[in-house]
């Protein structure tokens, strides 16, 4: 089984992936203004422009992802992006709701989870096999890591300070702080510094329960 890797394509000073109204300006400025033009899909498509460094640390981290899972708000704000998973083979989708009319189902490698966090990682755990589950920050993200269901955390912070809007880790549920280490690696890109945090054995899933 892979990694579970929790993170975003950037994140503001102040922790937040997008504004509320999900607009995320200026936080993707260094995905598009490099001098290096790659892709984190194996087949090419959305194709990002940043710095040699940035793009190093990016292919080093994501690559062996097999399944993306998100939430339906990600889904219905990209429309699922057409269909087509921007990075992996297949994406699963945290939902009470699945869409009825979205026009790629047939054929688009997309499943649908409705019975919450849990469910979706053994869904997406499957689907992936020996390559990894990237999980999108935000409500299921923050929900997984809380859950202990994470390996890893990625953090591509942007400086800039947003104030409010959508929070890196979703709404805190309550319970005991999860704690990390120092950053395993930390790369400084142009605009962007690049945080990798490995989540500690007994903030995961089946560690032993201290009396």
């Amino acid at each position: 089984m892979g990694r579970t890797i929790l993170g975003a394509a950037a994140v503001s000073l102040d922790g937040f992936i997008a504004h509320e109204d999900d607009s995320v300006d200026p936080l993707f400025d260094w995905l598009v203004g490099g001098d290096v033009e790659w892709s984190l899909s194996e087949h090419g498509h959305y194709p990002l422009r940043t710095t040699v460094a940035s793009r190093d640390f990016m292919q080093a981290v994501y690559a062996h992802i097999g399944v993306m899972m998100i939430g339906r708000r990600l889904f219905d704000h990209t429309d699922g992006w057409g269909g087509t998973p921007p990075a992996g083979q297949h994406v699963v989708v945290v939902t009470h709701a699945p869409p009825r009319d979205w026009a790629p189902a047939a054929t688009a490698p997309f499943t649908f989870v409705a019975e919450g966090v849990d469910a979706a990682i053994a869904t997406a755990q499957e689907l992936a096999g020996d390559r990894d589950v990237d999980v999108a920050a935000g409500q299921v993200g923050g929900q997984a890591l809380r859950r202990g269901l994470i390996d890893q955390v990625v953090m591509n912070v942007v400086p800039v300070v947003f104030g409010t809007g959508r929070s890196f880790f979703g709404v805190p549920e309550g319970g005991a702080p999860v704690r990390l280490g120092d950053p395993t690696r930390l790369v400084a890109g142009d605009r962007v510094t690049h945080l990798l945090y490995d989540v500690p054995p007994e903030s995961r899933r089946g560690a032993p329960q201290v009396a």
